[in-house]
């Protein structure tokens, strides 16, 4: 894929946000908009937000604004669109991981085949890329980031599996930043060069982030 004059979507979390950034411009779709020369960079990152809906109300409104409900609210004009999250959903979710059957938002695997469904009807012609969330400090615990209560007592990497499968049912290409990023924020001198807060990563490991999103959709 052609970068250079594209639009693309980016649907994601605090880190699409830009949560751990020193400013706008460091983020990784404003990096990727301007190295790659694109038309527009559109973020859709809202800090705290799920894939999968919660059955009870968050400490804040916006973190009920799961990625199911977002799909519609984005502009329908897109050359690409990324999602990139699922990091929250293990932190602070509520949601039971559910089975591949599931077709509801309401379980962490139903949402996955709610939200891929609909993007395929919304951007019939678009690339749709998926990536996989970070490593991040903590990431084993049963309980999550410890911020919320958890159903599932599932690691992080049990997530990723996840998103890993539903997307190959749709045939959708995974970026699997958990793999392949270089951001292993359990190792402490990597957490200081790229990831301080052992979640967020900073302007370095957002330009980790626009080189790897930025090659592998070259590669499409």
């Amino acid at each position: 894929m052609e970068l250079k004059g594209k639009t693309i979507n980016f649907l994601g979390d605090s880190i699409t946000e830009g949560a751990g950034t020193s400013g706008p411009e460091k983020i990784y779709p404003a990096v990727i908009a301007r190295n790659e020369g694109l038309k527009v960079a559109r973020n859709y990152g809202i800090g705290g937000t799920r894939i999968a809906r919660q059955t009870g109300k968050s400490a804040e409104e916006k973190f009920d604004l799961d990625f199911c409900m977002r799909v519609d609210e984005m502009d329908p004009h897109a050359d690409a669109v990324v999602v990139f999250g699922g990091t929250n959903d293990w932190g602070h979710g509520d949601a039971f991981l559910g089975c591949m059957n599931d077709r509801t938002p309401w379980t962490f695997y139903g949402a996955l085949h709610f939200l891929y469904a609909r993007l395929y009807e919304r951007y019939p012609e678009s690339e749709i890329v998926v990536a996989t969330p970070l490593h991040r400090v903590g990431e084993e615990n049963p309980a999550g980031d410890g911020s919320g209560t958890r159903p599932s007592t599932a690691p992080l990497s049990t997530y990723v599996e996840i998103i890993r499968e539903v997307a190959r049912y749709y045939a959708l290409p995974v970026l699997d930043l958990y793999a392949t990023s270089g951001i292993q924020p359990n190792l402490a001198a990597c957490r200081e060069r790229y990831c301080p807060d052992g979640l967020h990563p900073n302007d370095a490991g957002h330009a980790i982030l626009a080189r790897k999103i930025a090659a592998f959709l070259k590669c499409l």
